[in-house]
């Protein structure tokens, strides 16, 4: 999911979900991401024909509702999450497992409530793929590129290309470019993301985090249990935080 936030774009993997409306739910470990969600935002699905056909990108309104006693994630949409994300699978795939971590049942729901245009974008079936995220034409724009080296950092200038072998063409807009990939058996996600201003291909660097991994490792036994209990307090101090707002 991509949007245009004040401070610039943004995007962060999702799983796509369907309920009334084409939807997401973030845990609350992501509330500071989800303030920062205006009205508009990009949805980008790959296609259900495989994973080298094309993406699709559906543009439109978006609602956003905090559902922290977890009763509208809870129904049908959790059911979804389980079947598509094995960490869901892990924390919520039993009534037992979803009361025991009850903190993963508390999301964000963000329904795109009135699709405006829909497009595709060609496959990311490389580690150097990436999506391209930054504002033309005063709307949010999604494309995929590719770098022939992204470690470079804060700094740093990257040469991006579309994946059609063309020029970007920026013009000195700001540009956020983030990709993920996962474990073999799909439990370990690994995000990374560069941001800057993007002039023709060339993305001046001012922020990074990460890099492509082509092969992330399943996680051991005792990585599994540090990044459990990293994942139950991010998202119990979104919690709190979202409860804090309610009481004022």
């Amino acid at each position: 999911m991509c949007w245009l936030s004040d401070d610039g774009p943004v995007g962060v993997p999702v799983v796509p979900l369907l309920g009334d409306h084409p939807c997401v739910a973030l845990p609350l470990a992501y509330l500071s991401v989800v303030d920062s969600l205006l009205n508009r935002a990009a949805f980008c699905l790959t296609t259900a024909a495989g994973p080298d056909e094309p993406t699709l990108v559906a543009v439109g309104r978006i609602r956003v509702r905090l559902d922290l006693d977890g009763s509208e994630f809870g129904g049908d949409l959790v059911e979804q999450e389980v079947r598509k994300h094995p960490p869901t699978r892990l924390r919520a795939g039993s009534l037992m497992a979803r009361r025991e971590n009850w903190w993963w049942m508390s999301r964000a729901v963000v329904s795109l409530v009135d699709v405006e245009r829909v497009h595709h974008i060609p496959a990311r079936t490389r580690p150097s793929d990436a999506l391209l995220v930054r504002e033309v034409d005063a709307d949010v724009s999604v494309d995929v590129v590719t770098a022939a080296d992204w470690s470079r950092g804060v700094g740093d200038e990257v040469e991006l290309w579309l994946r059609d072998g063309l020029d970007p063409d920026g013009v000195g807009e700001a540009a956020f470019v983030f990709g993920h990939h996962a474990s073999p058996d799909y439990e370990r996600w690994e995000r990374w993301s560069r941001s800057g201003t993007l002039d023709g291909q060339t993305l001046s660097v001012t922020g990074a985090d990460g890099g492509p991994d082509p092969d992330p490792r399943p996680f051991g036994l005792f990585e599994r249990l540090r990044n459990h209990r990293q994942v139950e307090r991010a998202c119990r101090a979104g919690i709190s935080a979202a409860e804090r707002r309610l009481v004022r």
